[in-house]
C-alpha cells in the first residue's frame, strides 16, 4: 500500500513521554522528516498545560506518565473538545487497554520498541487522515452555511416560490407562498400536488407549461394567470425554471416564482375613505363627511370654501345627496364661464324682447332647480348687479326674469363656492356684506392637499385605478421612490393636480409600474431650490421666492410674465378668472402671480 507523504502544511506534533531520551529520539526522527513544529514534554501536567495554549495535528504519547496514563490523557484531550489523532505508545501491550485507546478515539496503538519507519509512517497516516476530515468537515460546515444562507433568502424573499419534483409534487415552499395561496388553495402544502391549485386545465394550462419547461429545459418567463378559486381574483407573473441534476444535467423537477400582480390594497384606515364620490380618510376629512351629513337635512345656504383643485364640486354633490332633495334637478352654474353680461339672463330667466337677441322668453338656472339644489360656482366674481338680484331671491324666493314685472316664487336650497377670499372682497367693498352673511349661513371650508395627511396614497390609488381602466392598460401600482416624492410634494393644485399628473405618468409609463422617471420634472426636483417660472401652476406655496427679497431686482423674464398678466386682465376686462383662461393657467396661479408681481387691480387702466 502507498503511503501518503507528509503534508507540505506547516504541521504541530505534541511527544508525551516520561523518558528523555525517548522522546527526544521521537523528535528528532520527526523534525528531520519535514515536520516544522516538534514539541517533547515529559508528564501529564505539561502535555495539558501545552494542549490548552497551543494546536497540534498529532499527539504521541506514552501510556505510562508517571502517576497517570496516556489513557488518562487521551480521555482529558477528548474532553477538551479536541479532535485531533492520538497515537498510544506502550511496552506492555494489553487487551484491555487497547481496547480503552480505540474506545476513546486513538488513531492507533504501538509498541515498543518502536522502530523509526514505523514512527514516520503511523505519524503520515494519522496526519493526513487529520487532515482530509478536516477539508470534509470545513466543506461540510461551507455547505450548511450555503444551505441556510438560501433558506433565508427562501424565506424572505417576497415572491412567492415552490419547488416540485417530476410528478409536480411540492418539494418546498417559502412563507410568502403559503400567505399568496393560504385563501384561494389552502389545502396547497409541500408534498401535495401543484395541479390541485388548479383542477380546471382548459382555466388554468400552468400544469402545461411545467411539463413544457420540464421536457425542453427552456424557463417560462411573466407566464400571466389569473388565480379566482375560493376567493378574489388575482393576477399572478409567474416565472417557471427548470430544476436540473447536478450530474447529467437533465431537469429533475421545476421552480415557479409568483408575483402577485393584482393591485395593491391600501392598509385599513381608520373611518370612512370615500363619502359619495369624495376620496380621503384622514381626520379632516372625517370632519367633512360628518359636516356634509348634517348639513344635508337642513336647506340653510352653504358656502364652500378653499383652494382651486380641493373637490368643490364634489362636496356639492355629496350635500345635494344627502339631503331630501336627491330626487330633483342640481343645477350647477360657473360664475365665471359665462360674460357678465349674460349672466343675469342665466340665471333668473328673460321675457322675450327684454333685449337684442331676446327672441323667445327662456326660463333660468333658478327656475330649473326649482325644488332641487342650485351651485353657483366662483360666486365671488359676480358683478355687483348680480350680487343685489342674487341677495333679493335669497330673502324673498322670488325673483323676476329679465324684462319681467311678474314675480316667479320657486323652491330653491343655495350653494355656493369660492376660492376667493370673501372677507377681503366685502372689506375691499367688491362684494356686498349682506349677501356675504347670507351666502355663509352654514360654511364648509375644504383644506388643501397638503394638509391631508394619508389621503395622497387613497387618491393616488384610486387615480391609477381610473387611467387604467381608461387607458386599457394593467398599472399595478407606483414605485416607492415615486410615492415618496408624491408624499412629499406640496401640491398647489390639490386634488386636481395630482389627477392630472397620474393620467400623465400613465400615459407615460412604459411597464405596469409608476415610477419616478414618469413623474413631472416639477416633483422630481422638488428639493432643488426652485428657479424663476412663468405662470406654472406647479411652484410650491410654501417655497421663499425671489421676490419676498426687498433687495432683489426684477428680472427680465419676471417683468415679460407682469405684462402678459397685464395685457390679458385687460382683454378680460379685469375680470382674472376669465384671464387665466387666457393663459392657460389655474385660477390660484394667476392670483399667486398677482400677489408675487404686486399687481394691484385698482392701481392700473383698463
Amino acid at each position: 500500500m502507498d503511503i501518503p507523504q507528509p503534508n507540505t502544511a506547516p504541521t504541530s506534533i505534541l511527544v508525551v513521554d516520561d523518558e528523555t531520551s525517548l522522546r527526544n529520539t521521537f523528535r528528532i526522527f520527526l523534525e528531520r522528516a519535514g515536520y516544522e513544529t516538534v514539541l517533547a514534554v515529559g508528564s501529564y501536567d505539561e502535555a495539558i498545560s501545552a494542549i490548552s495554549t497551543q494546536i497540534f495535528d498529532l499527539i504521541i504519547t506514552d501510556i505510562v506518565l508517571g502517576s497517570h496514563s496516556g489513557i488518562d490523557l487521551l480521555k482529558r484531550i477528548r474532553q477538551l473538545g479536541l479532535t485531533c489523532p492520538v497515537v498510544i505508545v506502550t511496552g506492555y501491550p494489553h487487551v484491555d487497554t487497547a481496547s480503552d485507546a480505540v474506545r476513546l478515539g486513538a488513531f492507533d496503538y504501538i509498541p515498543k520498541p518502536v522502530e523509526k519507519e514505523t514512527l514516520l509512517k503511523t505519524a503520515r497516516l494519522a496526519i493526513t487522515q487529520y487532515r482530509l476530515e478536516q477539508e470534509k468537515e470545513a466543506a461540510e460546515r461551507a455547505r450548511e452555511q450555503y444551505r441556510q444562507f438560501l433558506e433565508t433568502i427562501f424565506k424572505s424573499v417576497s415572491d412567492s416560490i415552490i419547488s416540485i419534483d417530476r410528478d409536480h409534487k411540492i418539494l418546498k415552499m417559502n412563507l410568502a407562498a403559503t400567505s399568496l395561496f393560504h385563501q384561494t388553495q389552502p389545502g396547497l402544502q409541500e408534498g401535495s400536488k401543484l395541479g390541485d391549485m388548479c383542477p380546471n386545465r382548459e382555466m388554468c394550462p400552468i400544469t402545461d407549461n411545467i411539463t413544457q419547461v420540464m421536457k425542453t429545459g427552456i424557463e417560462v418567463k411573466d407566464h400571466r394567470l389569473e388565480c379566482i378559486q375560493g376567493g378574489p381574483c388575482k393576477m399572478l407573473s409567474i416565472c417557471i425554471s427548470p430544476l436540473l441534476d447536478t450530474d447529467t444535467g437533465t431537469p429533475t423537477g421545476a421552480v415557479l416564482v409568483f408575483r402577485d400582480m393584482s393591485a395593491k390594497v391600501l392598509p385599513p384606515v381608520q373611518g370612512r375613505a370615500k363619502f359619495h364620490k369624495i376620496i380621503g380618510a384622514s381626520p379632516v376629512m372625517q370632519n367633512i363627511y360628518m359636516m356634509i351629513e348634517n348639513i344635508g337635512k337642513v336647506d340653510s345656504s352653504v358656502l364652500i370654501t378653499g383652494s382651486s383643485g380641493t373637490g368643490k364640486e364634489l362636496a356639492v354633490h355629496a350635500l345635494h345627496q344627502e339631503s331630501q332633495r336627491r330626487d330633483k334637478p342640481l343645477i350647477m352654474i360657473d360664475c365665471t364661464a359665462i360674460p357678465e353680461n349674460l349672466l343675469e339672463s342665466e340665471l333668473f330667466g328673460h321675457k322675450k324682447g327684454s333685449f337684442t337677441g331676446a327672441d323667445e322668453n327662456r326660463g333660468g338656472r333658478i327656475l330649473q332647480a326649482d325644488g332641487g339644489t342650485l351651485f353657483l360656482d366662483e360666486i365671488g366674481n359676480i358683478s355687483m348687479t348680480v350680487q343685489l338680484r342674487l341677495l333679493r331671491f335669497l330673502q324673498e324666493k322670488t325673483f323676476y326674469p329679465v324684462g319681467s314685472d311678474k314675480a316667479i316664487q320657486v323652491d330653491v336650497r343655495v350653494i355656493a363656492a369660492t376660492n376667493v377670499a370673501l372677507k377681503e372682497k366685502v372689506a375691499e367693498g367688491s362684494f356686498r356684506e349682506d349677501l356675504y352673511f347670507r351666502l355663509r349661513i352654514i360654511d364648509i371650508h375644504l383644506p388643501p392637499l397638503r394638509e391631508r395627511e394619508g389621503d395622497i396614497d387613497l387618491l393616488t390609488n384610486h387615480f391609477l385605478h381610473h387611467f387604467a381602466e381608461k387607458l386599457g392598460n394593467n398599472f399595478t401600482g407606483v414605485s416607492e421612490q415615486a410615492m415618496a416624492l408624491l408624499r412629499q410634494y406640496q401640491w398647489p393644485g390639490n386634488i386636481r393636480e395630482l389627477e392630472h399628473v397620474m393620467e400623465r405618468s400613465c400615459v407615460l409609463s412604459q411597464g405596469t409600474t409608476i415610477s419616478t422617471e414618469n413623474l413631472p420634472e416639477e416633483i422630481t426636483h422638488q428639493s432643488l431650490t426652485p428657479q424663476p417660472r412663468i405662470l406654472t401652476p406647479v411652484v410650491k406655496d410654501t417655497q421663499p421666492t425671489v421676490l419676498q427679497n426687498r433687495n432683489y431686482k426684477t428680472t427680465n423674464q419676471e417683468q415679460q410674465t407682469r405684462e402678459r398678466i397685464l395685457e390679458s386682465l385687460k382683454k378680460a376686462g379685469g375680470n382674472k378668472a376669465k384671464a387665466a383662461r387666457i393663459l392657460k393657467v389655474d385660477r390660484s396661479t394667476l392670483y399667486r402671480k398677482m400677489r408675487e408681481l404686486h399687481i394691484d387691480m385698482d392701481t392700473f387702466d383698463l
